[in-house]
């Protein structure tokens, strides 16, 4: 009898031995999956849909290119995640945002909207630096909820953790 409850009793710690470093593995790839979210996340600002040129480098407005339109400072944005979403998706007519959702106007997925309607109303709607996908949308949102909305002012941490690493541009900020 002895024997089976110190079988039984094994069994079970092994099971919640693996069963915990199951658990630890699925936290770690979580954990991994978010960062390279948010990392791609951060090329598609910077490159793919470069919403620096208009927002700054670092998302407070101080745009690149004096070509471009004024960007909002996002990093004083209130918007909620799917109001943001909803936003780069369809961009603001007569107002500099581009909509990154290639199919923005062309049906009502947009306020009900055409393109017809918005030449109607006389309102301007910019070219993308490319269209974005709906999972691109949702990285660009968790780039910008992590590193850039809400987290205040850039200081030189941040600009070093915005970068990932000490570049030129975060030498303006001091120690």
């Amino acid at each position: 009898m002895k024997r089976v409850r110190v079988c039984l009793w094994l069994a079970v710690c092994t099971t919640l031995f693996v069963g915990g470093l199951w658990t630890v593995s699925k936290f770690t790839e979580s954990v991994f999956a978010q960062t390279d979210t948010v990392a791609a996340g951060g090329r598609i600002y910077r490159q793919k849909a470069d919403c620096q040129a208009c927002h700054g480098w670092a998302g407070d407005g101080r745009k690149m290119d004096s070509q471009m339109p004024d960007g909002a400072n996002l990093r004083e944005s209130t918007l909620e995640r799917e109001q943001l979403i909803f936003v780069i998706k369809c961009g603001l007519p007569g107002r500099g945002m581009p909509a990154f959702d290639r199919r923005a106007y062309t049906d009502d997925r947009c306020l009900g909207r055409t393109h017809a309607d918005l030449e109607r109303m006389g309102l301007e709607l910019f070219d993308p630096a490319a269209t974005l996908q709906n999972r691109e949308v949702d990285r660009l949102a968790d780039f910008l909820y992590e590193k850039v909305i809400g987290q205040g002012a850039m200081d030189r941490a941040k600009c070093i953790d915005f970068w990932g690493e000490e570049v030129d541009a975060c030498s303006e900020f001091s120690q």
